[in-house]
């Protein structure tokens, strides 16, 4: 069982940064995939990045890459976003997600989301 909490959502103007920060319960962190997701209002819930369960391994949208960098910190139980050059279309609710295979939107364990606003 893992347990998700993000935070760190907020209101940036474009260009700005925001750094999200997703919170593991659980003794088996370590062991699994991470990824954050995204939803925006009238839309579907769409993948944004991935970690795998060492950090060596890392996978992006088209939409973040090289603006968005996902990281965990296996000793504290943590999954980080650091998003930089954020546009009025990155605003959605973040998800943090987590899997002992492939993360996806159908994975077992989600947090509660935080909310990122971009104002133009």
């Amino acid at each position: 069982q893992v347990q998700l909490v993000e935070s760190g959502g907020g209101l940036v103007q474009a260009g700005g940064s925001l750094r999200l920060s997703c919170a593991a319960s659980g003794r088996t962190f370590s062991s699994y995939g991470m990824g954050w997701f995204r939803q925006a209002p009238g839309k579907e819930r769409e993948f944004v990045a991935t970690i795998s369960w060492s950090g060596g391994s890392t996978k992006y949208a088209d939409s973040v890459k090289g603006r968005f960098t996902i990281s965990r910190d296996n000793a504290k139980n943590m999954v980080y976003l650091q998003m930089n050059s954020l546009k009025p279309e990155d605003t959605a609710v973040y998800y943090c997600a987590a899997d002992r295979v492939e993360v996806t939107t159908s994975s077992t364990y989600w947090g509660q989301g935080t909310q990122v606003t971009v104002s133009s």
